[in-house]
């Protein structure tokens, strides 16, 4: 097996949203003046981001007999989550090797076209990629296995000489494996569950050189 490119999810791999979120919230909780416990419940709720924030902030309401208005939350992160965000430990210096190893790099995350394209520029990665993927803007979703397809078409490399990186057991691993990648699952997402066998388990984004370099 030789790879020719390595692509990753964004949220949770390359960009640290949990620290993202962490810090948002400090300052979310001081400027409405919420309750203690507020934070971490807010982080429960969100699941990892796959819940609908109408939702969370809905339910916190309720749940806190919050006289805020709902959709004043809702535009506080809308315009105040990703204005600071967090760089995953290792990225960039693991992108860049990659590079000078001749791999082509893709990224293809779910999510708002420009939310997504804001943060990889906030990131300073976007100039390290060779191609992105963002599924409001190409009409598909992980885990459907027509977005990593359409990923490698773009690359212009074949599923088997393809690593996919990611911390979702099912958009990032089941998903991409679906298409004929091989797939690392990064720590930190969903608990894996048994029919769900990532090629390849990292400790941090140190361990893609290593699977590269093995191949």
């Amino acid at each position: 097996m030789s790879f020719g490119a390595v692509l990753f999810d964004l949220d949770g791999t390359l960009h640290d949203r949990a620290e993202t979120v962490r810090c948002y919230l400090a300052g979310h909780v001081g400027r409405f003046g919420l309750p203690e416990g507020y934070a971490e419940r807010w982080t429960v709720l969100d699941d990892l981001g796959y819940r609908p924030k109408r939702d969370v902030f809905g339910q916190l309401v309720t749940e806190f007999g919050l006289k805020h208005d709902l959709q004043a939350l809702l535009q506080d992160f809308s315009d105040q989550a990703w204005k600071d965000v967090a760089l995953m430990p290792h990225a960039t210096e693991v992108l860049r090797t990659l590079r000078r190893r001749g791999l082509k790099l893709g990224v293809v995350t779910n999510g708002w076209t420009a939310r997504q394209l804001e943060c990889l520029e906030a990131l300073a990665l976007r100039g390290l990629i060779d191609d992105v993927l963002v599924s409001e803007a190409v009409g598909l979703r992980k885990p459907d296995p027509a977005i990593f397809r359409l990923a490698l078409s773009r690359l212009k490399v074949g599923a088997d000489e393809a690593l996919y990186v990611g911390d979702s057991p099912l958009n990032d691993v089941a998903g991409p494996q679906s298409a004929g990648m091989k797939a690392a699952l990064f720590p930190g997402g969903h608990p894996l569950p048994g029919h769900i066998r990532p090629d390849w388990m990292l400790e941090d984004l140190r361990g893609v050189l290593g699977i590269v370099s093995q191949a």
